[in-house]
């Protein structure tokens, strides 16, 4: 298989299904940026951090890929006029959400508690992780607003919701876990 197949060369691609959509299309936008998001999670997976949390991002990036698949689908093409399915793609379930949640709970009992909205920083890892959940959370906009447009899996915009909090509370243990300064954003006074 070639990596090139020159269908795209003149602004368009193609959904799984077979649909062509334009390049600038909002549901390109939306698997686009969860492409964008699962290669900042990488670089962060390939930092020193413990094997734990590395675990976690490979499974993250796992249902990443779902993620993409998801979006990627033209939903008129999805599914048979019986309702079978007809393209074998996975599907995010409430279990993958509940990891998220058991995972931020955890990390959370070794963290002091927020008492303020802290900036972005402390050390190169952090900061990673600090770019993953603004893509994070871009992903999630696009993706919302593909909803709004075509509907969309539910549970899609519910599991990048919660990995831009599992994405925040990792940057919050690594800062921990780095000692790296935790700097508190104190608005100043006029």
């Amino acid at each position: 298989m070639k990596v090139y197949t020159k269908t795209g060369d003149k602004g368009t691609t193609a959904l799984f299904g077979g649909t062509r959509v334009p390049k600038y299309h909002i549901r390109i936008e939306s698997y686009g940026t969860v492409d964008e998001l699962n290669s900042y999670i990488g670089l962060i997976r390939d930092q020193k951090i413990n094997e734990l949390y590395q675990n976690q991002l490979i499974k993250i990036q796992d249902k990443l890929f779902t993620v993409g698949a998801i979006l990627a689908t033209d939903p008129e093409k999805a599914v048979l006029k019986s309702g079978k399915e007809r393209l074998n793609i996975p599907k995010i379930e409430e279990d993958d959400v509940a990891f998220l949640e058991t995972a931020i709970d955890e990390m959370e009992t070794h963290l002091p508690p927020m008492t303020h909205f802290v900036l972005p920083g402390g050390h190169t890892t952090v900061s990673y992780c600090h770019i993953a959940r603004c893509v994070c959370r871009r992903s999630e906009r696009l993706a919302t607003h593909l909803n709004d447009i075509e509907p969309t899996d539910e549970m899609v915009l519910k599991y990048l919701n919660r990995l831009s909090d599992y994405l925040f509370v990792l940057a919050r243990k690594l800062s921990f876990d780095l000692k790296a300064d935790e700097v508190k954003w104190i608005p100043e006074k006029l």
